[in-house]
């Protein structure tokens, strides 16, 4: 896989990212995407070429020796407009959205590097000034050239990358939303690959009973083992009481601890354990070069009427003391680190029960 160099810093609690202060977009709930995007978008709408491996963030080394499994990640927003007569929409060599994807992958992505190979593409996202739109706005820019470049990307993938191979798909936040139109017009199209799904994680984002509805083939989790299944979740303080920019009315959310529906209280002692990110936006590593896994500091509760997952243990002053975008206590940026090790455990988990299908 391509490395990306992390600078280890000596913090105990996690740090706010920068550069993720909202990463974005909009469903309409059918996952079909729009043709059309914003006219302030990048200079074209042809897409990238994925055959160049520049447009990939990651790509496993062709010395590596393969694993059985593939991951497919999508990242979150790292495109930040410099003014407001920027693009809406960044070109896919952005080089603040390199930057910034580089290291939002390293304290996201990486939980799944024991698991399988990962590959991660560019793709041109939208800035997350994006949510201030009405939603029907939101939907055209986000299923419009996002959506359109993460398609391309996936169908690159599967055709010259996967070799028929089992594969995760996981995102985060607009990546998430991104993933939510692959599932529902890629996999419509072609259920053969649908059906080497082992789970996909549309975690920072929200999948609705309205999606479910209307696209019938697509099945939330219901607990932490079966596969061919989606599973979501978006993280708050309990103190949260404003609307959170990427929770849609009807949000379903697992717990990320016990991975059940359930309301049941995960205590951060049953927790496997979260990383620390440093002000730099990079997972904190161990001497070992791995991300330093922290331990007895995040729980998890689900609120079903909220459509969210509640942390009542973190500090949210510290952690998420708010911005523009997100309110204070939105923990939209720890979706990830709070629950990185029970993630890697849980995916290796429905990799094993979907071998024991086969």
């Amino acid at each position: 896989m391509k490395k990306f160099a992390g600078i280890a810093v000596p913090l105990i609690v996690m740090v706010s990212m920068v550069g993720l202060m909202a990463g974005c977009g909009s469903s309409s709930n059918t996952g079909k995407s729009s043709s059309s995007a914003s006219s302030a978008t990048s200079s074209t709408s042809q897409n990238p070429d994925y055959s160049k491996s520049a447009n990939w963030l990651a790509l496993p080394s062709s010395t590596a020796a393969k694993k059985k499994v593939d991951v497919f990640y999508l990242g979150g927003t790292t495109y930040k407009k410099l003014n407001a007569s920027a693009p809406n929409i960044c070109a896919i060599n952005d080089p603040q959205m390199e930057a910034g994807a580089k290291a939002a992958f390293s304290s996201s992505a990486t939980t799944f590097e024991t698991v399988g190979n990962i590959y991660s593409p560019y793709y041109r996202q939208s800035d997350a000034s994006v949510l201030r739109l009405p939603q029907a706005e939101q939907v055209k820019i986000i299923g419009g050239i996002p959506t359109s470049d993460g398609i391309a990307a996936f169908d690159y993938y599967i055709k010259h990358y996967n070799k028929g191979r089992p594969f995760i798909l996981a995102g985060h936040s607009q990546g998430s939303n991104v993933t939510i139109y692959l599932l529902a017009e890629y996999m419509k199209k072609n259920p053969k690959v649908y059906k080497r799904m082992i789970a996909a994680y549309v975690i920072g984002y929200s999948i609705t009973p309205s999606y479910l509805a209307q696209n019938p083939e697509l099945k939330f989790a219901e607990g932490p083992d079966d596969t061919g299944v989606i599973v979501s979740y978006n993280t708050e303080a309990p103190t949260v009481k404003v609307t959170n920019p990427v929770v849609l009315p009807g949000a379903l959310a697992i717990n990320p601890i016990t991975w059940t529906r359930t309301e049941d209280l995960a205590t951060a002692a049953q927790n496997l354990g979260g990383i620390s990110v440093g002000s730099n936006g990079y997972a904190v590593l161990d001497a070992a070069g791995n991300p330093a896994r922290v331990m007895d500091y995040a729980d998890a509760q689900v609120n079903n009427a909220k459509g969210v997952v509640i942390c009542s243990t973190a500090n949210a002053s510290q952690l998420s003391p708010g911005n523009a975008l997100l309110s204070v206590g939105i923990y939209h940026d720890y979706d990830y680190p709070f629950y990185y090790f029970d993630i890697r455990a849980n995916a290796a988990n429905r990799v094993a029960h979907y071998s024991l299908k086969k």
